[in-house]
């Protein structure tokens, strides 16, 4: 059994690693909210805007675990995440009809937009991939599009693939009024009572807010027109640039970010490839280079 759901030798392990990843989850966010039912079923059934940040540390943990955790942890998270959705309904403002939200139209546009921004944002930001590669990535997301109850042969598994997707969904996309005040809320965040003291720092996370934005594809901003345009070689540079910061800070302070509980499953990835074989002595990121993997891997 592999110790990890996601080996080393993936794509989908390079992907995830890499702390552009900060800017994808955000962006996918945004995304996302331009499907009116999905973003209804956000909207009426979790405490996002109380809890802005406790809700993209519990995203987090769940790609963490479907990417670092064992088999064991991926299917205990992802059964934990289907039971949930099984019992949440969404009010279907258009219709006045209450819907299930674990409707495979809904799972299957929010894994799309996710994925696809973790691939296209980490791409522009300057991580080494072959469309080869890229491929690769998509189709072993396949399997993590089957936590939340999807069928794999039902998942975008190519750039191809999702490209053709993204293009039949953008009719059935707006701006809803709830879309629109995400959008601004993930720019300018207010802050829960047990984050006031961060409050001082909000203007440095509208310029992370923006980045983010500004990544979205053109005729998503065009959609939102939340913000005025800004040349995209700029942004592309700004991005770039994050990347290259984000990936200094040393690994042990990086974890922090995460919530305790993220944390420990990341230790326990290490000790379970240490016991594989792996060299773990330069962290979970320097196991994108090959010489650090046993030998039998090839």
């Amino acid at each position: 059994m592999p110790a990890t759901v996601q080996p080393p030798e993936s794509v989908t392990w390079r992907v995830h690693i890499d702390r552009s990843m900060w800017v994808g989850g955000v962006r996918s966010l945004m995304l996302q909210a331009l499907h009116p039912l999905a973003m209804w079923g956000v909207w009426q059934n979790s405490n996002f805007q109380e809890d802005p940040f406790g809700r993209l540390q519990r995203t987090s943990d769940f790609v963490g675990v479907g990417t670092f955790g064992s088999p064991e942890e991926v299917e205990k998270a992802g059964a934990r995440v289907r039971a949930i959705h099984r019992s949440l309904r969404i009010l279907n403002h258009d219709t006045g009809r209450k819907e299930r939200l674990d409707q495979p139209e809904l799972l299957l546009w929010v894994h799309c937009a996710e994925v696809y921004s973790y691939l296209e944002v980490a791409r522009r930001a300057g991580l080494p991939m072959t469309d080869a590669m890229a491929d690769r990535y998509l189709d072993e997301q396949r399997q993590s599009a089957t936590y939340v109850g999807l069928h794999a042969e039902d998942v975008p598994g190519s750039v191809a693939e999702m490209e053709a997707y993204m293009a039949e969904m953008r009719p059935r996309l707006r701006v809803t009024e709830e879309a629109a005040a995400t959008v601004r809320f993930l720019m300018w965040p207010s802050m829960p009572e047990n984050l006031k003291f961060l409050a001082a720092g909000k203007p440095g996370w509208f310029t992370f807010g923006a980045l983010c934005y500004y990544t979205l594809p053109d005729w998503a901003r065009h959609m939102y027109k939340a913000l005025p345009e800004v040349p995209q070689p700029a942004v592309t540079a700004a991005l770039r640039s994050f990347r290259l910061a984000m990936n200094s800070v040393p690994e042990r302070w990086h974890d922090y970010a995460f919530a305790k509980q993220t944390r420990d499953m990341l230790a326990r990835a290490r000790q379970r490839l240490a016991a594989e074989g792996y060299d773990v002595s330069h962290g979970l990121r320097g196991l994108k280079d090959p010489r650090r993997w046993p030998t039998f891997t090839g």
